[in-house]
């Protein structure tokens, strides 16, 4: 492999850049690979040994396919092969936030107690700063323990808006409400907590 395989799509939340090596998704920014490229080069050089990207809409075509379904409420699980590159920490950290079910949350602290790691709340929330893969590894579902919103690659707003899609889809689609729980986390402000 000399190089990454990259497109970009539109979506209700902005430019989203995917990027596949050997058709595995490993990666999905936030904007235009000219708005990204620096950033994405730094990652793809550690994670990967290089820094080339060539634009390959079929390679990516089924990621593509899949959020479109996601963001038309179509879609709540993908079904994606997935190249998870981090520290062996961080990948822990990833695969349990796949365990986070669509239109739920869970704060820092719970998924520390998810991976066995009650202490390292901290560490769980450098990992899921450092995720490769929003919305797809669902870290948008991780709050503070106060059920405030904080922190997102994306910005907190995409992080308010992809919770209450998820929350507004989760409850059409099971005709009920949704968890109280989850209801008061939609309007924070995002201040405060960090747990």
């Amino acid at each position: 492999m000399n190089a990454l395989a990259v497109s970009e799509m539109e979506s209700p939340i902005g430019t989203l850049l995917i990027v596949t090596a050997e058709e595995q998704l490993c990666a999905i920014e936030f904007g235009g690979l000219e708005h990204v490229r620096e950033p994405l080069a730094h990652w793809s050089r550690r994670w990967f040994g290089l820094d080339r990207f060539v634009r390959d809409d079929k390679a990516t075509a089924p990621v593509r396919k899949q959020l479109e379904q996601y963001f038309a409420g179509e879609r709540r699980q993908f079904h994606l092969p997935l190249l998870l590159r981090g520290t062996p920490f961080q990948i822990r950290v990833w695969q349990a936030l796949l365990e986070i079910p669509y239109g739920e949350t869970r704060s820092y602290r719970e998924v520390a107690r998810m991976i066995g790691a009650e202490k390292a709340v901290r560490a769980v929330g450098g990992a899921n700063n450092r995720n490769p893969l929003p919305i797809v590894v669902p870290c948008h579902r991780v709050i503070g323990a106060d059920g405030s919103l904080v922190g997102y690659g994306g910005g907190l707003s995409i992080k308010r808006h992809l919770l209450q899609w998820e929350a507004r889809h989760a409850q059409e689609q099971a005709g009920v409400g949704t968890d109280r729980r989850n209801a008061e986390m939609l309007p924070a402000t995002g201040k405060g907590g960090t747990a």
